[in-house]
This record gives C-alpha cells, sequence and structure tokens, in this order.
C-alpha cells in the first residue's frame, strides 16, 4: 500500500530498429513519476537515428505525437495488468 513514499523510476531501452526498417532506429527513456496511472504519472523520450552509410547513425525528427501516444499505450497496458491483479 502506498504511504507517501516517493515513487519513480527510470526505463532506458536499447537501440531497436524494425525487420523492415533496419535504416532507422528508436531508443525510448521512460520516466516514471507517480504510483497512480495517470497521464501526468509517466513521461517518454523518444529518440531516433537514421543510417547514413554503412556504420553512421544521424540524429532524426521523431513524430511530434509519438511519445504521447506511447505514453498513452503504456498507461493503457498498466491499467489492465492491475485490473487482472486485483481481479485474481
Amino acid at each position: 500500500m502506498y504511504k507517501g513514499q516517493p515513487f519513480g523510476g527510470v526505463i532506458i531501452t536499447d537501440w531497436y530498429s524494425a525487420p523492415d526498417s533496419q535504416d532507422e532506429r528508436f531508443k525510448l527513456t521512460v520516466y516514471i513519476l507517480d504510483r497512480r496511472l495517470r497521464a501526468d504519472g509517466i513521461k517518454v523520450a523518444v529518440f531516433k537515428q537514421a543510417r547514413d552509410g554503412p556504420q553512421q547513425w544521424l540524429s532524426a525528427e521523431v513524430a511530434g505525437d509519438t511519445a504521447i501516444q506511447l505514453e498513452n499505450a503504456i498507461l493503457v497496458r498498466a491499467r489492465q495488468l492491475r485490473l487482472d491483479t486485483l481481479g485474481e
């Protein structure tokens, strides 16, 4: 039970390239700011790189709503998991 203690954490992924898109890759940093499953309790930073030659990666533009879509997807899944746990 949450009793007012601070709660938070950071998840940092490795670079990921989709099998059908080997010339671009993504990395995420997810900041967990609160125990409550609310929009202000999580923040996602998305980093994208595009290949420029065989061994060179350059920073690339990320679509503006990508981080928000990921935050929403994480919250939806977390809520599903919590409901599943409460139902047991």
